[in-house]
Order: C-alpha cells, then structure tokens, then sequence
C-alpha cells in the first residue's frame, strides 16, 4: 500500500487543497485541515467561540451543494487562502482578518432558503471535523473506483473531503483495518471507525450539482452507506504523498 493523495479542507466545507506533505501531531487532525468554519445566523453560539461545535451550526455541502465546487490553495504558512469556484470566482484572504470577504463572496452561492452565512470562527488547536475527536479520513482509491463502476463513471475522490487516500488495497479493505495501525512515512495511526456518508457526496465537485446517488450505490450494492475510515495519529511524524503504508 501507499499514499496515493493527500488533502485538507482549509475551511469547513469551503473548498479541497491537495498537498505534498504534512507533520502530523499526536491528538491533532491534519494540519490546517477545517482550520477555520463559517458559521450561520442560526448558529447556536457567537463569534467568540472556543471549543468544538456540532456541523449543523456551519455551511456545509449538504445544505449548499454549490460549495462542493469549491477549490482552495493556501500559502506556505497556511495563513492566506485562494478560493476558485466556477460561479463566485476568485477570492484571496487571510480567513482570520477577513471574514466578512469571505461571508460577501459566499452568499450568492448559498441558498437563499437557508440560514445565511453570518460569520468565521476559529479555535486554536481545534479542527472543526464533523466528530469531536482529531481524527483524519483514510480512503481507498480502490473503492471509489468499484463505486464508479456501479455508477458507470469516474468519481472524483474531491466528493469524499477526505484526508489520506491509500492505493494498494482491495475495495472495502479499509474497513478490515478497525482496531489496526498504520505506519505512513514516520507516523503511524490507529484506525477508529467507519465513515457513514451524507448527501452532499453525491454532488459532483466541478460543477456543484447533486448529479449521482452514491449512497443509494452503496446501499443497493454493499448494504450500507458507508466511505472510508477514521484514524488518530499515534505517533508524530512527516507523512508524504508516495510515502509507503505499512499494516502494523
């Protein structure tokens, strides 16, 4: 096995950034991966929020498929973000300074039914994952392309907003790996559980329009509507796409 991709989400639901390589921490999710979230008007807290919050309280794709669209490249320092989609356009910001900017050039592609885009949150050391726990996604490229096959398309892996995509396995393997750990690179990982998916993976991230019904594919093929796992990092270390997946 090894790492085929690695990928973050800079902002929750705002856009997919493949990367080289990353230093992974003991108890922390993947660096600057949903390091900052956009927070709605019907958000159950302020701006001055400083823990983890539920995903219901932010923009996400299942509620605003157009975001699905989104593309994002952060500077070295991961403090400034570039953010392309087909519709809105481009938009540079550093995320911390100018969140209005952000909440200005996501409105016209957020649906009006919903509650609007209101403000940018940040907590230190607290990636705004879907579960409370630091863990990271591991994917398998084999199962998206099985999925493809029943779909009768290519899938894009960007569907998924997973971290880790490992090449070298059988579809559905990864699920044979819950209580196991991994060696990537230096670093090792102990995988959790199973991924169950919504909706919004059924949006197709260059157009952003719900256009495939991947979780009745999984359903009517596997029996469940399960996509990867999730892990936590062990032991701290550099982990590079390439990088050779050892079962331990």
């Amino acid at each position: 096995m090894q790492l085929a991709a690695l990928i973050r989400h800079p902002i929750k639901s705002v856009g997919h950034e493949r990367i080289a390589a990353a230093s992974l921490t003991v108890g922390q999710a993947l660096p600057f991966d949903r390091e900052w979230a956009v927070a709605h008007e019907a958000a159950k807290f302020g701006p001055d929020l400083a823990e983890w919050a539920a995903k219901m309280n932010f923009l996400r794709g299942v509620a605003g498929p157009e975001l699905m669209a989104i593309r994002a490249e952060s500077d070295v320092a991961g403090r400034r973000v570039t953010l392309t989609h087909p519709r809105a356009g481009v938009l540079t910001l550093a995320p911390d300074s100018e969140g209005q900017a952000l909440i200005d050039w996501l409105r016209p592609i957020w649906p009006a039914a919903r509650p609007a885009p209101a403000f940018v949150v940040q907590v230190p050391g607290q990636a705004m994952t879907d579960l409370r726990q630091p863990y990271l996604s591991i994917l398998n490229l084999a199962t998206n392309r099985a999925l493809g096959e029943k779909l009768g398309q290519d899938l894009s892996i960007h569907r998924w907003r997973g971290n880790l995509w490992l090449d070298g396995m059988e579809p559905f393997a990864e699920f044979d790996l819950l209580g196991r750990s991994l060696r990537i690179g230096e670093a090792e990982l102990r995988v959790e559980q199973r991924i169950t998916r919504c909706r919004a993976t059924c949006v197709n991230p260059e157009t952003g329009v719900d256009d495939l019904d991947t979780l009745a594919a999984l359903n009517a093929h596997w029996g469940h509507q399960d996509f990867g796992v999730y892990a936590l990092v062990t032991q701290a270390g550099r982990i590079a796409e390439g990088d050779k997946v050892t079962l331990l």
